[in-house]
Formats: structure tokens, sequence, C-alpha cells
């Protein structure tokens, strides 16, 4: 197979081309930023893209959004993800596109190299490589989705000044509602989106989560 590479970090970048070359593939280019990326894809036309999630600038989701415009761009180039992260705003992007292989792996749950180099083959073979923990992720923040999307107008904006970081009494005054009214709304939100009172989990904040990743 011919491969690029796309990983910041110089040593995991120079290990991961190692590994793949003593295996007979053809590492045709190993970069560490999310544009040297899609120059990278464009210019060789590999069989495959290893590509981490967190890439320079910002180091956020930079790697993530540059697979879905290689994914939109070139489609028979198969896109492996392979992070410590689940970034689960833009995988669902990347894997609802029909055409080509597309694979997301956890590098601290990938028990071997065989594992990893499997991965690669399927994904630019056409197939899948999905870790459990990251399809767990997907069809969480899809129910939230789901959830979110049975709140009021009135819970809605109540949700959005709970991100805001406003207090009940706060979102009272900026709603010209009683802090009883807000007290009701929240406990509608706590209860269309599935969060029940626990001595381990904030309600509050686990709220704001669903709907800051939306």
């Amino acid at each position: 197979m011919r491969i690029v590479i796309a990983e910041d970090a110089a040593v995991i970048r120079a290990g991961l081309a190692e590994i793949l070359t003593d295996r007979g593939h053809q590492v045709v280019a190993a970069v560490g930023d999310a544009d040297a990326l899609r120059a990278a894809v464009a210019a060789h036309q590999p069989d495959a893209a290893v590509v981490d999630v967190r890439m320079p600038p910002g180091y956020t989701d930079e790697g993530l959004r540059a697979a879905i415009a290689i994914r939109r761009d070139h489609p028979a180039v198969g896109i492996l993800v392979f992070s410590q992260y689940v970034e689960t705003r833009y995988a669902a992007d990347l894997l609802a596109a029909r055409s080509g292989g597309v694979g997301y792996l956890l590098k601290d749950r990938v028990a071997n190299v065989a594992e990893f180099t499997d991965a690669i083959a399927r994904v630019a073979a056409g197939g899948t490589a999905l870790d459990p923990e990251v399809v767990a992720g997907l069809l969480n923040a899809s129910r939230h989705a789901s959830a979110l999307g049975t709140l009021t107008a009135r819970e809605h904006d109540v949700l959005a000044l709970m991100a805001e970081g406003r207090s009940n009494s706060a979102i009272a005054g900026r709603l010209a509602v009683s802090e009883r009214a807000v007290e009701k709304h929240i406990s509608n939100i706590f209860s269309k989106l599935e969060l029940p009172p626990s001595d381990s989990d904030h309600r509050r904040v686990l709220a704001v989560l669903a709907y800051l990743g939306t």
C-alpha cells in the first residue's frame, strides 16, 4: 500500500513510518499538520491516510476536518483516524460518507502492530475499522442530539443560558420568569436528557456538555 501519515508528534510519526515500511508498505509522505496532509494526499493519491485528530495550529480537530475534506475530494483514499480522542462532532460526518474506506482507532487501545496494519488494509480496501469506544461515543452523542430535539423553545433557552454559566436566578432575570419556573424547566431538561440524580456526575454539567456537543 501507498500511505500518507499525518501526526504532529515527530517521534510517533517516525515510529508509524518505520512500522509500515518494515511491513512492505510505501510511506509516500509523513507530515505534521492538516494543511500538509491535504497537500500530500492531492500530490500522491495514496491508498490510505493515517490521520491524528488534534494537529497544528489549534490542536482541536484540524486533522479530522481535513479527513472529511479528503473523503469529499479524494473518495478513493481510505482514511484511518488514529488518535487518543473520540471527537464525536466531526467523526459522525466522516463516517457518514458513502464512498471509500474509513476507520477510527484509539491509540491506547490498539493491542499490537498486526491489529493496526490490518485496520489500514481494511480501510484501503474500502472497508471499516472502528474501535468499540468510538462507536459508543457516537451513539451516545446521537442519543443526546435526539433528546435535545425534544426540548421546548423555552427549555432550549434555559439550557443555552446554563451553558453560559448563569445561575438559576440569573436565568430567571434574563427570561423574566420566576426561579421556580426555571427550576421546573431544568428538571424537564434533565428528564429528557435521561440524566437521573447521581452521586458521581453533576447533571448540570452533563446537560451543558450534551448541548455543546451538538
